[in-house]
């Protein structure tokens, strides 16, 4: 019995023990929690005083505070939301600012999610505004916040709203779109400037280049453009792409014509009108513009609509007529207006059917590349240059016959050579007439006749240049009579009707003359060169004459006298008759070398037998030299030499220069409008 109690009173002295222990470690536990504490309740009892300055605006109770939470918890949800796409917005920074070449695609994919939350923020921003602007009024109504607390709240929502009037999506991005918008362009511009290749080529081998066309861009690069494009235009750059486009383009053009050497296209009219070989250079006119239109412009044209086919007509057009007008196709125009303005030579009318033939050669691929509304101002020019081609060359040509005419009161040429309006008019009427020349003057007199609503036939053509040739041999038979001297007479009309017979016979001109009308010319250049000859050095043998001097049958000394005298006659009349007509010329180097070559069987077969028979009667003595002047050798040089042409003198081969009065006429039929000046 004892023992059991012994043992119960041990067990609850353990369980007290126990007790007290664990009361023990809590309360080292709560120590030190209290400890712990300690700094915290300091800290919120430093932050009391700005809590309480925060809620202080708040005068509303509590019930009313409840009543009001709904409301507020409406407002301010739109405006977390905006809150949350604009910080995503920041968060697509790095990716937009990087360099667009190193993954287009992806760029492109980052930048649609940029406007796809800039969209979002325009559409929402004013809804969040709206609905915070709602509660500070409901707020402000309800007296249940400060007046000076609301006037803070007012004005930052009436800032937030200002700005969202301005429209700019800056504000919303911190020009995060623009500055992704303006790489893109750069990117636009890299792919063209690397893909926009001049063509390797020479004005020399533009013959054998002519069939080069400019190398498409590749469909990789196409295909990035498009895409670019798509952007661009989705955020209104179309205008500065177009920009970019036409720039890189035109100067690609530019630089492609540069090699053809085109500094001539920038003559102007008082510098043209001082150019020889201004023929030349309208040749090279006609090939460089038809290489430009058919394979530069052409290749630009059909780029134009690959690139900006998707926008329509108008941008792509537009764009080309800017890339024609700035890569020189106005220049080209521009050279021929100038040709037209120029003043009338003996070749301006050929001049201006080259161009027309050159023009109407292009007009299906003028009419195709150029006949938009955008390219107004290249058809102006066109159509200004076509009208005065044709209205000057078919102006020419009729006063041709007027001013063959008016020449005809013209002093002949002192020389006796044929003058340079025969020349000139003869090789016109050749051409005019011949397969390169007669369609094209045919099909610019029957354009000039359709604009006066008059009819054009071909014998009308065909008439006129047989009376210019008619009225050119009316000139010759009134110039030969005007010479003084017969004997030049002679000499003019053998020179003139030779070439008359020799430039026209096998020509289109020759065969509508007829055979026996150029016969007739040539009998007269027969004729005259023998009245010629007869009148001239056909007198010269007779003063070499042989009487008296048979078998010496009045003694030596008499025969020696008469020889003496003969060959003093024969001297003089021979230096005077040589050197007047060393004056004369002849173009024609076979008829010049025959007719010396009569004249030397004239003269020297007869001077020569009669220095063998009676030379040595005067060569012994000491003043022999005045008589026997000249060696047979010698004689014959100096008539083979007759007639020769002096470029030292005329300063060129081309004719003869007019006299003073002359020239004046020239002028004036420049003035109006001579084409054989």
């Amino acid at each position: 019995m004892a023992a059991s109690v012994n043992d119960n009173k041990i067990d609850v002295l353990t369980s007290a023990r126990t007790s007290l222990k664990l009361s023990i470690e809590k309360s080292k536990a709560l120590g030190l929690a209290l400890e712990k504490a300690g700094p915290r309740l300091e800290e919120i009892n430093q932050r009391l005083p700005t809590l309480e300055a925060a809620v202080r605006p708040i005068r509303a109770d509590k019930d009313a505070l409840a009543a009001v939470g709904g409301h507020i918890n409406r407002a301010v949800s739109p405006a977390a939301a905006v809150l949350k796409v604009f910080d995503a917005v920041h968060g697509l920074e790095k990716s937009l600012l990087s360099d667009p070449r190193n993954d287009l695609p992806g760029y492109l994919s980052v930048l649609k999610r940029l406007e796809e939350a800039l969209k979002f923020l325009g559409d929402n921003c004013g809804l969040a505004i709206q609905w915070l602007e709602d509660i500070v009024e409901y707020l402000e109504d309800n007296t249940m916040a400060d007046d000076r607390y609301l006037s803070n709240l007012k004005n930052s929502l009436k800032s937030l709203r200002e700005l969202q009037n301005d429209g700019g999506r800056g504000h919303l991005d911190g020009g995060l779109l623009d500055a992704a918008l303006d790489k893109l362009e750069n990117e636009f511009l890299r792919l063209l400037t690397e893909h926009s290749v001049p063509l390797p080529m020479s004005s020399s081998s533009l013959a054998e280049q002519a069939c080069i066309a400019p190398s498409p861009l590749p469909v990789t690069v196409m295909q990035k453009l498009q895409m670019i494009l798509g952007r661009l235009i989705a955020n209104n750059r179309l205008e500065k792409c177009k920009l970019i486009y036409v720039e890189v383009r035109s100067s690609n053009v530019r630089a492609s014509l540069q090699a053809l050497d085109l500094d001539y296209l920038e003559i102007s009219v008082s510098e043209f009108n001082d150019v020889q070989s201004i023929e030349g250079y309208i040749m090279q006119w006609g090939k460089h513009l038809e290489f430009a239109v058919k394979h530069l412009f052409e290749a630009e044209y059909k780029l134009c609509i690959d690139v900006f086919e998707r926008m329509g007509l108008d941008v792509w057009m537009g764009c080309f007529a800017k890339i024609a007008a700035q890569a020189g196709i106005l220049a080209f125009l521009q050279f021929g207006m100038t040709v037209t303005e120029s003043r009338k030579d003996p070749n301006k009318l050929l001049k201006m059917l080259d161009i027309f033939a050159s023009l109407n050669k292009l007009r299906l691929d003028f009419n195709r590349l150029f006949g938009g509304a955008a390219c107004a101002e290249i058809q102006n020019l066109t159509r200004d240059l076509i009208r005065r081609v044709i209205d000057g060359a078919a102006e020419m040509f009729w006063e041709l016959l007027d001013q063959v005419q008016l020449q005809r009161q013209m002093p002949p040429p002192p020389d006796g050579s044929v003058p340079r309006l025969v020349s000139v008019i003869i090789d016109y009427c050749n051409k005019l007439l011949g397969d390169d020349y007669k369609p094209i003057l045919t099909q610019v007199l029957v354009i000039h006749r359709s604009w006066k609503h008059e009819k054009f036939r071909e014998k009308l053509l065909i008439n006129e240049v047989l009376n210019i040739i008619k009225a050119i041999v009316v000139n010759l038979e009134t110039w030969m009579k005007a010479y003084d001297d017969t004997i030049l007479s002679n000499f003019f009309a053998m020179n003139n009707y030779w070439h008359l017979y020799k430039h026209l016979k096998g020509t289109k001109v020759g065969d509508l003359l007829g055979d026996i009308w150029l016969k007739e010319h040539e009998q007269s250049k027969d004729y005259y060169a023998a009245v010629f000859l007869k009148d001239s050095w056909g007198k010269l043998p007779a003063h070499l004459s042989r009487e008296g001097l048979l078998f010496f049958s009045g003694g030596r000394a008499t025969a020696r006298d008469l020889v003496k005298q003969r060959l003093k006659a024969f001297n003089e009349v021979f230096d005077d008759m040589y050197k007047k007509q060393s004056n004369w010329v002849v173009w024609d180097k076979d008829l010049r070398e025959r007719t010396c070559q009569f004249i030397v069987q004239a003269v020297v077969p007869v001077y020569r037998s009669y220095m063998q028979n009676y030379g040595p009667l005067v060569e012994q003595e000491a003043s022999s030299s005045k008589y026997a002047k000249y060696t047979v050798q010698a004689l014959e040089q100096m008539l083979m030499s007759l007639f020769q042409p002096k470029p030292g003198r005329y300063g060129s081969f081309k004719g003869r220069p007019p006299s003073g009065k002359f020239n004046n006429g020239v002028t004036d039929l420049r003035r109006t409008a001579s084409a054989v000046g």
